[in-house]
């Protein structure tokens, strides 16, 4: 093992970084929970942890914490309670739909179905979609981009899938072309890339879908934390997001949108609360979002959710979007000044100053990507994503089968954490490796890792449990 020590990175000089940009974005835009812990380096010492995985899971925003801690005393069993508790928690769980149908611009009469999350959302409205004598009364359509949250639902119904052109343009046209074919029911597609970052026209494709007699459903667990969508304005049919992305605890989420093919579709989870009447040998379901709930529901989840919306739709628009530009463009240009190393981007005419998110993908030549995120997180305190971000076929196309790496932001970023990131890709380039590192469990470790925990925590490896995801 090389005994190379790595120190913690100074401060940012503001020299160094843009006077605008920093103004925008060298402190927080929301304060997060958790934005100020330590994480220890390979070599000895601790530095700020630097998140650069906002788009895996986002630190809860403070004020959302604040609210849980308020909250928590009155948790009780939602529903049919009478109890002073329940009722409390009934009303804030019951309140917490019609502030997250405001939130993205909801019609009055459009359902709001709590989740287990986004994968749930889109899986629950895959068993609602319209049937005549059990036969689907269309297929539903879906690009090769799709998280994979919103590509498998579909593979379990009638579905046809098209290849996204490498322009928005150009996708536009293809899947007017496949409309046009007829037999579309649904057209299923991504508000923002979780891969790269870049937005797709959703209005434009509202109106395609609709032209044709689609209709179309919107996954946003990556677009609902960086924009306001409002489905009202766009024409969005269903929109589905998840808290846990959206600055708030626990894993809720949320599917928004019209009535009809809910209320007549198969109940997501047959119990208790999702009916009207149970009998012995059969059933007389609920209407509404009960019938999708059955269970008792994660209150607290939903309650945060719900106050996190609250946060974020109160943020200035234009300081928002800033913010994020800021660090974006400079973490794209540092990445790009770099010898050996890859921007990756779906589309040629993506307007990286409007059409693009606080993501960006990358590769550096000649290191597998897992070897640079484990390298990142020992040696320079950075987390950030590697792999194939659960949308393998648009890895492939992007001639990237094994991976990729993922930086991603968000209120709670500052410009240090692209800078700690930069400075870290530099030094690899320049100087390889400071420490030895190798492959367990089929993930990259640094070898003789005596670092530790917290003594609440467990110390077993961090990738315990995970899939393989090995095959191509």
């Amino acid at each position: 093992m090389t005994t190379a020590t790595v120190s913690p990175q100074p401060a940012i000089a503001e020299g160094r970084i843009a006077g605008d940009r920093h103004a925008v974005a060298g402190r927080p835009l929301a304060a997060v929970t958790g934005a100020e812990i330590q994480a220890p380096l390979i070599s000895g010492g601790h530095i700020r942890y630097a998140n650069l995985d906002y788009g895996a899971s986002a630190p809860a925003l403070s004020v959302v914490s604040a609210y849980l801690n308020e909250i928590l005393p009155y948790y009780a069993s939602v529903h049919r309670g009478a109890g002073y508790a329940s009722q409390i928690s009934t009303s804030v769980y019951e309140n917490a739909r019609s502030i997250v149908r405001d939130f993205v611009g909801g019609r009055p009469d459009d359902s709001v179905i709590f989740t287990r999350n986004t994968t749930d959302s889109l899986n629950l409205l895959a068993g609602c979609l319209p049937a005549t004598n059990g036969r689907h009364d269309g297929e539903v359509l879906y690009l090769d981009i799709e998280h994979h949250a919103n590509l498998l639902p579909w593979q379990g119904v009638p579905h046809r899938s098209i290849v996204a052109a490498d322009t928005v343009a150009g996708t536009l046209d293809a899947v007017r072309t496949e409309l046009e074919q007829g037999g579309v029911s649904l057209l299923a597609v991504t508000g923002a890339s979780n891969v790269t970052g870049e937005i797709l026209p959703i209005r434009a494709l509202a109106a395609l879908a609709h032209q044709h007699g689609a209709r179309i459903v919107v996954d946003a667990a990556q677009l609902a934390p960086h924009r306001r969508v409002d489905i009202s304005a766009d024409g969005v049919d269903y929109l589905a997001f998840s808290g846990h992305k959206l600055y708030a605890p626990f894993g809720a989420g949320v599917l928004v949108g019209r009535p009809d093919w809910l209320d007549t579709g198969v109940p997501h989870l047959a119990g208790g609360g999702a009916v009207k009447e149970a009998r012995l040998d059969g059933v007389s379901w609920a209407t509404g979002p009960a019938r999708h709930e059955g269970g008792s529901p994660n209150v607290l989840g939903a309650a945060t959710l719900a106050r996190a919306t609250q946060v974020i739709a109160e943020l200035d628009q234009d300081r928002w979007h800033a913010h994020e530009s800021a660090i974006r463009s400079f973490l794209v240009e540092g990445l790009q000044d770099i010898d050996g190393v890859t921007v990756h981007q779906i589309f040629k005419d993506t307007n990286p100053e409007t059409d693009t998110i606080g993501v960006v993908n990358f590769s550096v030549e000649g290191y597998d990507a897992g070897l640079v995120a484990a390298y990142l997180s020992a040696e320079h305190g950075v987390g950030l994503r590697d792999g194939r971000f659960c949308a393998h076929p648009l890895l492939k196309r992007l001639g990237l089968p094994s991976g990729s790496l993922r930086a991603s932001f968000g209120v709670g970023s500052r410009l240090e954490d692209a800078e700690r990131l930069l400075t870290g890709i530099r030094t690899l380039r320049s100087n390889g490796l400071g420490w030895d590192y190798v492959v367990d469990a089929g993930r990259w470790v640094p070898a003789n890792d005596f670092r530790t925990y917290p003594h609440w925590a467990p110390n077993t490896p961090g990738t315990a449990g995970a899939a393989p995801c090995l095959d191509d």
